[in-house]
């Protein structure tokens, strides 16, 4: 007869950093105003350590395209950038996933889809989201927020 071993522990991602929308918009504001935060975006999309959702690439799309958005990207542009965005891991949209976000919702009485970002980013086992939407340095169940302009 054969012991049964545990099963492993999934391992936390070695410093990998989530990033949300609104970091990928930063990074092509053409906005006089935003140049600062535009700047340090591009450098953070420089890295290897970054990691994205299905979410953020459909945000963004649609954030960086709409009609009433200064500056606003053509549709070739930001499918380009979508593809480009895709050499970081992708996390997708499962159903698992929009059950933990809706538990995430209610235990921090957050917006469904920020909870929806700090699942992926579990789901990738990223300890920290790179935002500017969601409340710096708070810990979401071992998921903390940095934001990356708060000196911008």
């Amino acid at each position: 007869m054969t012991a049964r071993l545990p099963a492993p522990k999934p391992k936390k991602r070695a410093n990998v950093r989530f990033v949300d929308t609104n970091v990928l918009l930063y990074a092509v504001s053409r906005e006089d105003d935003e140049q600062r935060k535009a700047q340090h975006a591009s450098e953070i999309l420089d890295g290897q350590d970054l990691a994205l959702s299905v979410q953020v690439l459909q945000e963004f799309y649609y954030q960086a395209t709409r009609d009433s958005r200064p500056n606003r990207l053509t549709h070739e542009e930001a499918v380009e950038l979508v593809q480009s965005f895709q050499r970081f891991p992708v996390q997708e949209t499962t159903a698992g996933l929009v059950l933990d976000a809706i538990k995430t919702k209610q235990r921090f009485q957050i917006s469904y889809w920020d909870a929806a970002i700090i699942e992926a980013a579990r789901a990738l086992r990223c300890e920290v989201v790179l935002s500017e939407d969601l409340n710096d340095g708070q810990d979401y169940g071992g998921v903390r927020v940095e934001n990356p302009f708060e000196s911008d």
